[in-house]
């Protein structure tokens, strides 16, 4: 057994309290100082890095608001959207608790996006750091999945054949796709059955595997430090006392930090919550305010907004597609044959002449699939393809900026190009997007050490404001 630490007899009556508490439970108290008062973050953090503590928010809110309507909603194909229609109009402030339960999905992936791009300008997936990406990249994928079945629950035209198209591309997957999507959907179509089964992982299944990632994550990330905007390790330069010269402790500093951008953040999101729950059908389309009916296809089916851009990779891949692909792998298998020696270059054409002979006999449905899912998967990989000799993008060439800046914008062509009617121009600039998307990353290992570099400081830039 420990022993109990004393403090003196005319100390305070809350120190007496927390004296109390530490002695019988040490673990909490040992965790605070390990992730807060003395865990140093760089003292040169700017507005990027409020995302993450957002990032964290909106998981509250979306447990809690999630929690208030699980006690009225039904999974039964007859009641659901009923039930949502309770919630919305007879539950005392049901219309509020959903209005920021949908809200906060869109939210999410707001946060979620602008958090992973700011790992990827500031080299945040470098070493030692790698496996701090991968469990956010992880959680990002869950997040996918915990939307797309949280959006099938109101059971409205929307949710109905979105579900309905999205589970169908499963049974493209050669020998196992029928039996696959059958088994996802429980039934032969997309029903009651199907219903309570995405239920129970979006309320119970997925939300745990979600919360473990998330606790991953924050682990890592305190266990080798955070990344900063100059990319220099803290930790490399440490006073006597082995603190480091330039971090400071992350409480009090950067939760009342963190505390302007949750103030901000809240305003903009009460302000859509009262005032624009729906976002002009982007969060909340209109067709989901009407009951699914299997009789009756919408004239055009979109996913919502955040699955958009993986939505229009997919559409992207057409017949004639497949043959581009087929001569980007060619020169792929090509030029690993030229730059690799031994054994590399019998396994780069190898490789390639395997992935060609395969989607010469599959169907263009199925790489339809392939692109959609590597698209995400890739992410994954981003710490082994960056080759640059700095992290951070404030000391790589000016025209890396312009490569970043140019992704981004054909991310966001893409995400609109997702939502509209396919059309014969909407889908050749799909599909030269889906070829600059991985561009970006495939090409990575040559176009990052390219260029002339700034020489990194020893200690991190900070301007006290």
């Amino acid at each position: 057994m420990a022993e109990f630490k004393e403090i003196p007899s005319g100390a305070p009556a809350s120190a007496k309290v927390m004296n109390w508490f530490e002695n019988r439970f040490p673990t909490a108290f040992d965790a605070y100082r390990v992730h807060l008062a003395e865990y140093y973050a760089p003292k040169n953090f700017n507005f990027w890095y409020f995302f993450g503590s957002l990032a964290l928010l909106v998981l509250v809110i979306q447990i809690v608001t999630g929690i208030f309507l699980v006690m009225h909603y039904k999974p039964d194909a007859e009641l659901a959207f009923a039930s949502v229609e309770y919630i919305m109009r007879d539950v005392p402030w049901g219309w509020l608790i959903r209005y920021m339960h949908s809200t906060g999905a869109s939210a999410f992936f707001v946060v979620v996006y602008l958090h992973m791009y700011r790992g990827l300008i500031y080299g945040s997936y470098r070493k030692p750091r790698e496996l701090v990406w991968i469990f956010g990249c992880a959680i990002f994928l869950v997040l996918m999945a915990e939307a797309f079945m949280g959006y099938l629950l109101p059971w409205g035209q929307m949710s109905y054949w979105g579900a309905q198209v999205i589970v169908n591309l499963f049974s493209a997957i050669p020998f196992i796709g029928p039996d696959l999507a059958l088994m996802i959907r429980g039934d032969y179509v997309v029903g009651d059955a199907t219903l309570n089964r995405f239920f129970s992982f979006h309320v119970i299944a997925v939300p745990l595997v979600l919360l473990g990632l998330v606790v991953a994550h924050l682990l890592a990330l305190h266990d080798v430090g955070s990344n900063n905007p100059d990319g220099v390790e803290i930790k490399a330069k440490k006073d006597e006392a082995g603190r480091p010269l330039d971090g400071i402790p992350f409480h009090p500093y950067y939760t009342v930090h963190d505390v302007m951008g949750v103030g901000f953040f809240l305003m903009v999101f009460s302000a859509i919550v009262f005032f624009a729950p729906e976002m002009g059908g982007y969060f909340l389309e209109a067709n989901n305010f009407i009951t699914a009916d299997p009789l009756k296809t919408p004239l055009h089916i979109a996913p919502v907004w955040y699955f958009t851009p993986f939505y229009s990779m997919l559409r992207a891949i057409t017949t004639e597609m497949v043959y581009v692909l087929m001569v980007c792998v060619a020169l792929g298998g090509i030029m690993g044959a030229i730059s690799l020696k031994g054994i590399g270059k019998v396994v780069a054409v190898g490789a390639a002449a395997l992935v060609i002979g395969s989607m010469a006999v599959t169907d263009a449905k199925f790489w339809g699939v392939i692109i959609m899912g590597a698209a995400v998967v890739i992410l994954f990989f981003l710490p082994w393809l960056d080759y640059s000799p700095v992290r951070s993008i404030r000391y790589r060439p000016n025209w890396h900026k312009v490569v970043y800046g140019v992704f981004v914008v054909n991310f966001m062509i893409l995400a609109y190009l997702g939502i509209k009617p396919p059309s014969p121009v909407f889908e050749r600039i799909s599909q030269a997007g889906t070829l600059l998307y991985f561009g970006f990353f495939l090409l990575m290992p040559w176009w990052s050490q390219k260029g002339e570099f700034k020489a990194e400081p020893d200690r991190v830039n900070f301007k006290p404001h």
